[in-house]
């Protein structure tokens, strides 16, 4: 099992957190997804790493983005 951690901006309400959840749910390999909403912070757990790039598409299907570390 592995964990990665992401911020989003844009989001502003628990539907945008339910939108980016849904999307980064649907990577395959994805077996959660944990959302602050506050913070912007997203926590990817998967059975095996997931490439960073689709994260950030599936973000931006969700209509928000990751910000750059």
């Amino acid at each position: 099992m592995t964990t990665a951690e992401y911020t989003v901006s844009g989001m502003t309400c628990g539907h945008c957190v339910g939108s980016v959840k849904e999307e980064i749910g649907n990577i395959a390999g994805v077996t959660a997804v944990d959302v602050e909403l506050a913070s912007g912070r997203v926590v990817v757990t998967s059975d095996a790493p997931v490439s960073a790039a689709d994260v950030v598409a599936a973000v931006d299907e969700a209509g928000y983005a990751v910000v750059p570390s």
